[in-house]
């Protein structure tokens, strides 16, 4: 699917309650930050993630699931050397655009 961080994305799921995502960033590929109207899950399929919500930096390895509050900064980048698979879930599905920052 087409999305403004121009990354590899398919969406898996869409209700009224909720959309899911699958995203996979190649070696050095990073989402930009944004912000979101609802909550937001990632849970890593593959790989390790380095996630920022607001002003904390996390490495999160795969298997770990990782929730990030409404209308907080969030991003996602792979600073590995192997491909990252993970997965979002908006809940409820959002019905405001995203919000991307530009840094």
């Amino acid at each position: 699917m087409k999305n403004p961080h121009g990354i590899k994305a398919a969406k898996l799921y869409d209700s009224d309650l909720a959309e899911i995502i699958h995203i996979q960033l190649n070696p050095g590929d990073s989402l930009a930050k944004h912000i979101t109207p609802v909550d937001v899950v990632f849970y890593v399929l593959e790989g390790e993630a380095t996630i920022t919500i607001g002003d904390e930096i996390e490495t999160v390895p795969a298997d770990n699931l990782v929730k990030s509050p409404k209308r907080v900064p969030h991003n996602i980048s792979n600073k590995s050397d192997t491909i990252l698979r993970v997965m979002v879930m908006k809940l409820p599905k959002p019905t405001e655009k995203t919000i991307i920052i530009k840094e």
